[in-house]
């Protein structure tokens, strides 16, 4: 980034004036003085007169609708990986995961510190999707999904499912199995034919398109961080 955006990124002056401690000789970069429309990284040191300036960059908490085909990893050798899709100027990274098989709504960041939150409330917190299978179902499919299922290694814990059409359910989940329900339909003798996440805790996807990124709006950031404590 350039150097005057280094100190108004930092909050320690605007622009103007970060351009003014150039002139004046004040401001090095590593060994050297720095010049007006210097380039800084994370890895170089700045100083203000004999003071280190130390550089965190601002925290960004984003939704994304995740598109189908998409790979929910930071490994950027991996075609089709979400950092590529998202395209964002800072270091970010997903919280959890969504399959490359479904769509919908992933939060991203680099506050470490949340994803912890999050992460260690995985059995608290609600992520809702809608659900398509290959074939009609009853109410006893319903009925099965909504009291836990086994699944191989493991029997999920009950939740709320409701069904949308012949073929089509919303289901609630307060865990996080890998491919959790498409193993729990396949269990049950179906397939899954699409699958989008739509909801998780208090942020919805609503009218987001498909590859459409944005902040979280303050007061949802606010709510969500509320609900960690």
């Amino acid at each position: 980034m350039r150097i005057n955006r280094f100190f108004t990124d930092l909050g320690y002056c605007s622009r103007r004036e970060a351009d003014k401690l150039i002139e004046a000789g004040r401001v090095r970069i590593n060994e050297r003085l720095a010049v007006l429309g210097d380039q800084v990284s994370e890895n170089d040191q700045v100083f203000v007169d004999s003071k280190q300036l130390h550089y965190s960059p601002p925290k960004v908490y984003i939704m994304y609708n995740k598109p189908t085909g998409i790979t929910c990893t930071t490994e950027r050798q991996i075609d089709g990986n979400i950092i590529d899709a998202i395209n964002h100027p800072l270091r970010i990274f997903p919280i959890g995961r969504l399959d490359k098989d479904s769509s919908g709504l992933i939060l991203l960041t680099n506050d470490g510190d949340i994803v912890n939150k999050i992460l260690r409330a995985e059995f608290e917190h609600e992520k809702e999707y809608v659900v398509e299978v290959d074939k009609p179902f009853n109410e006893e499919f319903i009925f099965k999904m909504s009291q836990g299922v086994d699944i191989g290694d493991h029997f999920t814990i009950p939740c709320a499912v409701r069904t949308i059409n012949r073929q089509t359910f919303s289901i609630i989940l307060t865990e996080g199995k890998n491919r959790q329900i498409r193993r729990m339909c396949e269990a049950l003798g179906y397939n899954v034919r699409r699958l989008q996440r739509i909801r998780i805790m208090n942020l919805l996807l609503a009218d987001m398109k498909p590859g459409q990124w944005k902040d979280i709006p303050v007061e949802k950031l606010q709510d969500l961080k509320a609900s960690l404590t």
